[in-house]
C-alpha cells in the first residue's frame, strides 16, 4: 500500500496561511481538535504548525502571551518545511518519520500541497494488517524456512475451510526459521486444525482467542 492511498486530500484538510497569526492558528487547532495544521503559501506547502511548536516558541519569547500570539506570524514558528511525502512511498516506511510527529504533508514535484498523512492513519493500517478490528483466534507458530511453506499453510487452511483474517510473518532475515502469526475466525475444528499444522512441521507457540 502506498502513502497516497492513505492521504487525506486537500479539500478535507484544515490549513493555515503562513501570514496568519499564531492566535488564529491556535484557535483553529482548538476548534477542530487536531494536532497540527499544514501551513500554506498560496497553494504551496510551507511547513506544519503544532501546539507544541507554538508553546515552545512562546517559552523562549520574553513577552506577554496575547501580544506574542497576535504579533507572531505562523511562518516564524512553522517546522518541517523540508520534511514531506510525495505519495509514492510505501506506507510502512513512514512509521519512523511519524513516530514523534502527528502528521506529514503530501506534495507534488512543485511542492503544491495535496493533502496529509497522519500518524493515526498509519497505525490504523497496522491494526488492520494484524486483524485487530475483528474477533478471532490468533495462532503464533514457527516454521523452517523452506520453499513453499506459506503455500502449504494456505493449503491446510483451505482443507479445513478456515477464514483467514490476517497473516503476518517475521524474521525475514533469518534463513533458518520464520515466525508466523495467523488470525482466523473461530470455529469448532480449531483443535484438528492445530494438530494438522503440527503434523505438517509447524511448531505452535501460542494460541489466543479474542474475548
Amino acid at each position: 500500500m502506498f502513502v497516497k492511498s492513505l492521504m487525506l486530500p486537500k479539500h478535507r484538510c484544515y490549513t493555515i496561511s503562513k501570514n496568519d497569526s499564531l492566535k488564529k492558528a491556535l484557535e483553529q487547532l482548538e476548534k477542530h481538535e487536531v494536532d497540527g495544521l499544514p501551513v500554506l503559501d498560496g497553494s504551496s506547502y510551507a511547513g506544519i504548525i503544532t501546539r507544541y511548536s507554538i508553546y515552545s516558541k512562546f517559552f523562549e519569547a520574553n513577552t506577554d502571551r496575547e501580544a506574542f500570539l497576535s504579533s507572531t506570524k505562523v511562518e516564524e514558528v512553522a517546522t518541517h518545511q523540508d520534511q514531506y511525502l510525495e505519495g509514492n512511498e510505501i506506507f510502512e516506511h513512514t512509521l519512523l518519520e511519524l513516530k514523534d510527529f502527528p502528521l506529514l504533508a503530501v506534495v507534488d514535484e512543485n511542492k503544491t500541497f495535496l493533502g496529509i498523512v497522519t500518524r493515526y492513519d498509519i497505525l490504523d493500517q497496522f491494526q488492520s494488517a494484524f486483524g485487530m478490528k475483528r474477533k478471532g483466534v490468533r495462532i503464533a507458530f514457527t516454521s523452517v524456512e523452506t520453499e513453499g511453506r506459506i503455500a502449504r499453510l494456505s493449503e491446510i487452511a483451505r482443507q479445513f475451510h478456515e477464514s483467514i483474517i490476517s497473516l503476518v510473518t517475521f524474521d525475514e532475515t533469518d534463513k533458518l526459521v520464520r515466525r508466523i502469526v495467523m488470525k482466523i475466525e473461530k470455529k469448532d475444528n480449531i483443535d484438528k486444525f492445530i494438530k494438522k499444522l503440527e503434523d505438517s512441521g509447524f511448531r505452535v507457540l501460542y494460541i489466543h482467542e479474542d474475548e
